[in-house]
């Protein structure tokens, strides 16, 4: 009789303490699952959207600001993989207010390998660009909540531009990307283009990209069926190749790009490092003003320091004037330390950062760019400053002095005051 109500006791325990081990891992795996979605929905958010369960919105394009277009604001995003996991749509519809003209972008993507993140991208896009802008193909997606840069451009160009484009991972390191392109191009400021052939006020452009970025010393590891960078190393290398073609597709000019971009990060301890942005360019050949280079500037073309007040940008010049350079080969080096946070209360931790920056460069046949006036970077163009990060709500100060070769007569002429705006999530 014992022995059976000690069998039972056993039973009974057993049985509980069984449930009670079913319920704390069902609770465990339901924070875990809840810790991986909310993970997931933050690195969206990150990258600039917000997800929805077939449809992801890109927080781009809700609302901005520049000198041509004023106000400028619309709606786009892409499917999400709960869509489809070997196809994709993506868009755009955007208004510009001062300009008083929609802009937009409709594309798609298949899948070709998931392994490798193989995908063949057809887009077409009407829309306006910064003239001198040079983008990799193979940078990650940027995405800030507040774009500072962006509310002084004034010189842009109206594109209408075509392309198909296919993306490869050739190796966990290796990302790799390749695009061709046909635009039509039309200035929105007084420009001619002289060349042999003619004087050009709008022309059209065939090109064939290919871009590499190669990141050595990150690791990477398969996770959810995606390879995901689980450290991020340094340094980075990018190479871009760009060839115009004349007389292909209605080509008008044959030239060629070279550009080159490095990263590197030293890291004192986790909240102390320094980091070193080499990026440089080389346009030979008859190439418009359009796809030629300036140099990041971010200063407004006003007189006083206070009327020049505005957000400094992530890597851009805060002494140079908008449209001030602009060359067909250039070498800038940016420098920064960013001090461990002054940590005077658990709220509260503003972060200093020096800042050097310089710019070289120079422009073979300036005279055929015809109806807009601008310099040259023969001499090493030269800023120090420093920025207090976070003091409110995510806002700083920033303050840059500029010397050297470019001087200015004027003291207030050569100094910068911003605010900056670093948020993370």
């Amino acid at each position: 009789m014992r022995r059976r109500l000690v069998l039972i006791v056993i039973c009974f325990v057993s049985l509980f303490t069984s449930a009670q081990t079913d319920e704390i891992n069902k609770q465990n795996s339901k924070a875990k699952n809840d810790s991986i979605r909310k993970a997931d929905f933050l690195n969206q958010i990150g990258n600039g959207y917000f997800p929805t369960r077939y449809f992801n919105i890109d927080l781009r394009y809700l609302i901005k600001f520049n000198q041509y277009e004023g106000v400028r604001s619309g709606l786009g995003g892409m499917t999400s993989e709960n869509f489809s996991e070997v196809f994709r749509l993506n868009g755009y519809w955007v208004y510009g207010f001062r300009d008083k003209r929609a802009k937009y972008s409709i594309g798609g993507g298949f899948r070709l390998n998931k392994e490798r993140n193989t995908w063949l991208n057809f887009d077409y896009t009407d829309d306006l660009q910064e003239t001198g802008s040079s983008n990799f193909l193979t940078d990650s997606r940027f995405f800030t909540f507040f774009e500072p840069r962006l509310i002084n451009i004034s010189l842009f160009h109206k594109h209408i531009t075509k392309t198909v484009s296919l993306e490869h991972k050739l190796l966990n390191n290796l990302l790799t990307e390749t695009e061709l392109a046909i635009s039509k191009i039309e200035p929105t400021y007084d420009y001619t283009f002289v060349t042999d052939a003619g004087s050009f006020r709008s022309f059209e452009i065939s090109t064939a990209k290919i871009g590499v970025q190669w990141s050595p010393f990150s690791k990477f590891k398969f996770e959810n069926d995606r390879l995901n960078e689980i450290e991020n190393g340094f340094p980075k290398f990018t190479f871009q190749f760009t060839k115009s073609f004349e007389n292909v597709i209605n080509g008008d000019f044959n030239f060629a790009k070279i550009d080159f971009k490095t990263i590197y990060q030293l890291n004192y301890s986790q909240k102390s490092f320094s980091s070193v942005t080499l990026v440089a360019g080389l346009a030979l050949g008859e190439t418009p003003l359009t796809h030629l280079y300036h140099a990041y500037p971010n200063n407004i073309n006003k007189e006083t320091i206070l009327q020049r007040f505005s957000v400094a940008g992530l890597n851009s010049f805060e002494t140079m004037f908008f449209n001030e350079f602009f060359s067909d080969r250039f070498v800038t080096l940016q420098l920064k330390h960013y001090f461990k946070p002054f940590e005077i209360s658990q709220r509260f931790k503003p972060q200093l950062v020096l800042i050097n920056r310089y710019a070289i460069g120079t422009m073979n046949n300036i005279d055929k760019h015809q109806g807009i006036t601008f310099n040259t970077l023969d001499q090493i163009y030269t800023e120090s400053g420093f920025e207090i990060n976070k003091l409110l709500f995510g806002f700083g100060l920033s303050f840059s002095y500029r010397y050297g070769a470019y001087h200015l007569p004027n003291f207030e002429d050569n100094v910068a005051l911003k605010f900056t705006f670093n948020i993370s999530l």
